[in-house]
């Protein structure tokens, strides 16, 4: 029996792209059954450094983050992804489709 890959959505309550990063999840989790979201939402910058957090919106894919370089700054930050049609608040449907097939 294949293991459900566990996802985690963090971001803060006024990122304004959270919820588009978690409406491409949704979609491709209707794609497949392998897969269980939740949401943290973070709150204070302390609260970004205790969950090494990268900017919001932040998908953490069993526990890695899958978009964040070696050396990503952790901070309380909206964060923006290199996409095919340049820089965006969340990652492309394609680019998380990949990201979970890696993982």
């Amino acid at each position: 029996m294949k293991q459900r890959m566990k996802l985690v959505l963090q971001y803060f309550a006024r990122c304004p792209n959270w919820q588009e990063l978690e409406e491409l999840v949704l979609a491709i989790m209707a794609e497949r059954n392998d897969l269980e979201l939740r949401t943290q939402a973070i709150a204070t910058a302390e609260e970004a450094v205790e969950h090494e957090f990268r900017g919001s919106p932040t998908l953490l894919v069993d526990g890695n983050d899958p978009f964040a370089s070696h050396d990503a700054e952790i901070g309380f930050y909206c964060r923006l992804y290199a996409t095919p049609s340049g820089l965006a608040g969340s990652p492309s449907i394609e680019q998380l489709r990949q990201a979970l097939a890696q993982a």
